[in-house]
């Protein structure tokens, strides 16, 4: 057994852990966050991105081991008091979802694709971009490339 320390959505976590255990098992199975996705376990899909020490990673890619000491964000930790995150409400009133599975993955990385886009405004086309790594089997993306340029622009603004 290996000793895991993470800080995950602000709360301090520590288990005991076989080495082998993923980031996203710690977080769906010990923890009991279901946000987080598993849809591939080959890191094609995006369902299971979370925010590790604010950039976005895919959990189902890291050994929880390899965390050790670091924060983690999930989709559970971003809302704040009862009020939806600026790109979580940007996908509820642009429609930016429908089975809802991927959703979260889709949102956690959208958040680190507008922090990281340094202010400038999101294209269609560099939000098509950064998504390929996140896999949808319900939609066309359209709702969710708007969205994501909605809740971008919201966050902006603050």
């Amino acid at each position: 057994m290996t000793k895991v320390s993470i800080t995950v959505n602000g709360t301090a976590q520590a288990a005991d852990l076989d080495p082998r255990t993923l980031l996203v098992d710690f977080l769906r199975d010990h923890l009991r966050l279901t946000g987080t996705h598993v849809g591939c376990d080959t890191s094609q899909c995006g369902a299971c991105t979370v925010h590790l020490d604010g950039r976005a990673v895919k959990a189902c890619t890291l050994l929880a081991a390899q965390v050790d000491g670091k924060a983690v964000t999930t989709i559970e930790g971003i809302a704040k008091d009862g009020v939806l995150h600026p790109m979580q409400a940007a996908f509820r009133e642009h429609h930016g979802l429908q089975c809802g599975f991927c959703t979260p993955g889709m949102v956690m990385t959208a958040i680190a694709m507008a922090k990281d886009s340094a202010g400038e405004p999101l294209t269609e086309a560099k939000i098509r971009e950064e998504l390929e790594g996140n896999l949808c089997r319900c939609t066309g993306y359209q709702n969710i490339v708007r969205a994501i340029a909605a809740g971008a622009a919201a966050m902006k603004a603050g």
